[in-house]
């Protein structure tokens, strides 16, 4: 068994929990428009009869720090564009304009800051469960190695430790993030 591997696909797991959790907060609006807020919006389309994320089916741009502007690929989905967006319930009222969608990011009020204050703090702890599962994964491996006879004590013992340091660095990283978040939702 390679004690390096198992540790290192472990950190792996637990540094793709974080990725996750920093997407998502990207999803977040914070007052400033950001692509990220709308691109993976569902959008079912009726006359394809399917369901596509958003960034699938239109180029989504950031003229300004106060709108975003969504030009289809397809203009005739434009209406199903406009009604998932309302539908994701983000604050965002699109406004049709020729071909493209303008979507004009309103003022958060404090109420709704501290939504999504609660948001993000949940955000941040289903992407801490994420990093203690990829800990449980990676310790039942060496565990199970160690039954097996292929790890020794002091193997085990020594990869614990390691795998715990990794673990609260990456639980430790997502509330740092968790933290300017949060800062920025306050502006």
């Amino acid at each position: 068994m390679d004690i390096k591997k198992t540790i290192n696909d472990g950190a792996n797991g637990m540094k793709k929990a974080v990725d996750h959790t920093l997407h998502e907060f990207g999803t977040l609006h914070t007052g400033k428009a950001s692509p990220a807020m709308v691109e993976n919006i569902q959008v079912h389309v009726e006359a394809y009869g399917m369901t596509q994320r958003l960034k699938d089916m239109a180029a989504i741009t950031t003229p300004d720090a106060r709108s975003i502007v969504i030009t289809p690929f397809d203009k005739g989905v434009m209406d199903d564009i406009r009604k998932a967006i309302q539908a994701a319930n983000l604050g965002i009222n699109p406004v049709p304009q020729g071909g493209f969608l303008r979507c004009p990011i309103p003022e958060l009020s404090g109420e709704r800051r501290l939504e999504l204050t609660k948001v993000a703090t949940r955000m941040a702890e289903e992407g801490k469960v994420r990093v203690r599962n990829a800990r449980r994964d990676c310790l039942e491996a060496l565990k199970k190695g160690h039954k097996d006879k292929l790890v020794t004590d002091d193997d085990l013992k020594r990869s614990e430790r390691e795998v715990q340091t990794h673990t609260d660095r990456h639980v430790a990283d997502i509330g740092k993030h968790l933290d300017a978040k949060i800062s920025e939702l306050k502006g």
